[in-house]
């Protein structure tokens, strides 16, 4: 009984350990914690175990916006979320890159209440169009501009700390060249060029959408799912366009309002396309500023290696002129040693010189030697 029991702690165990924990947020604005494993999440969104493993934090999956027959796979670095027409599954909730966007998905997701109704009310014609337009988006899209919107800024945010701490760390390096300077641009440059490959990748995932019309298509879920032909009709129908205080009211009212009277089909897409290009322009912008650093700090590597190569030269001038002084001084002590080997020695008669071997014997000694190869130079 206690190896059964055993047992069956440790399967229990396992499958505590596989589960993990999503935040769920509905239409209705009612949201709770959930604690499921993968099973019961395919099962209540009706998605393959393909799709779901690209959100597991265990696997290093690249940014990704996926549009299903039912819901919308997001990966976006830490945002790993699974949007239906009428909830939003988020993982790991509690962690602390996903706790604002918990926030903003509350205060956005949730629905009016009486007081926000009656300051609409009491709020001119044009704020009350506006107002229209919010409540009448999908809440897929707002579900997705909320997320769209979150990691654009957390990117931005990284990016602007970055550049914070590069340029006047760049600028030190070019007062003072030093290993400390260089191991802390080396740093730098090595975060920048992660991060450059971080939003190089949500821009080419948004860029790879707005090229084509049939993945903008498959995020149409409350259309797909009421069977609709187009979101925008001739008869008034309702203006799906997902409309929001911060990049969604930058798009102007002229565009809606011509949006709105396009007599579209199934496959239009201008208000979805109209939204990630916000988006688009924005993470485009991060890229860019990045760009910008990277070009500074190429121009310094080349502002440093001029440096460097000046004092290299000035180095070897130095080893070339302390080179010719030692030849210089060679030549000097040369021609003292040939006349000093011809100096009397008059402490011993035996030997009337200082060197055994005088300048006379030195040349007969080279003669004998050289004669083999002066007559063998004669006879060729």
């Amino acid at each position: 009984m206690a190896a059964a029991a055993g047992a069956g702690g440790g399967g229990e165990g396992k499958k505590r350990g596989a589960s993990r924990s999503w935040i769920l947020f509905d239409a209705a604005g009612e949201e709770r914690v959930l604690d499921a494993d993968k099973y019961a999440i395919m099962h209540r969104v009706d998605i393959n175990a393909r799709d779901l493993r690209i959100l597991d934090p265990l696997l290093s999956y690249p940014s990704t916006i996926l549009g299903r027959e039912g819901a919308i796979v997001l990966n976006l670095e830490h945002i790993k979320a699974i949007i239906t027409s009428d909830e939003v599954l988020l993982r790991d909730p509690s962690d602390e890159n996903v706790i604002p966007v918990v926030e903003e998905l509350r205060r956005r997701l949730a629905p009016s209440n009486a007081t926000q109704r009656d300051l609409k009310e009491n709020s001119s014609g044009q704020h009350d169009v506006e107002g229209e337009e919010e409540d009448e988006s999908p809440f897929e899209f707002r579900a997705l501009e909320v997320t769209l919107e979150a990691i654009c800024s957390f990117l931005d945010a990284r990016t602007t700390e970055l550049e914070t701490g590069a340029y006047p760390a760049l600028d030190e390096l070019t007062s003072k060249i030093s290993s400390r300077n260089l191991d802390r641009v080396r740093k730098l440059k090595s975060g920048m060029t992660s991060l450059t490959a971080r939003v190089q990748k949500v821009r080419d995932e948004l860029e790879q959408l707005l090229d084509d019309d049939d993945d903008m298509a498959d995020l149409y879920l409350s259309r797909k799912l009421a069977g609709a032909s187009s979101p925008v009709s001739a008869s008034g129908g309702p203006n799906w366009f997902p409309a929001s205080p911060t990049i969604g009211s930058r798009i102007s009212r002229v565009s809606r309002a011509s949006a709105a009277t396009i007599h579209g089909n199934e496959n239009d897409v201008e208000e979805l396309e109209m939204l990630l290009e916000a988006y688009f322009m924005q993470i485009d912008g991060t890229l860019n500023k990045l760009t910008t650093l990277r070009e500074y700090i190429d121009d310094t590597e080349d502002y440093i290696n001029i440096q460097l190569d000046n004092h290299r030269n000035q180095l070897i001038q130095l080893e070339l002129f302390l080179s010719s002084g030692t030849v210089c001084l060679s030549l000097y002590s040369l021609v003292a040693g040939i006349f000093g080997m011809n100096i009397p020695y008059t402490w011993n008669d035996n030997h009337g010189y200082v060197f055994k071997w005088d300048i006379k014997t030195t040349h007969k000694r080279l003669q004998q030697l050289l004669s083999p190869v002066i007559i063998l130079a004669e006879f060729t």
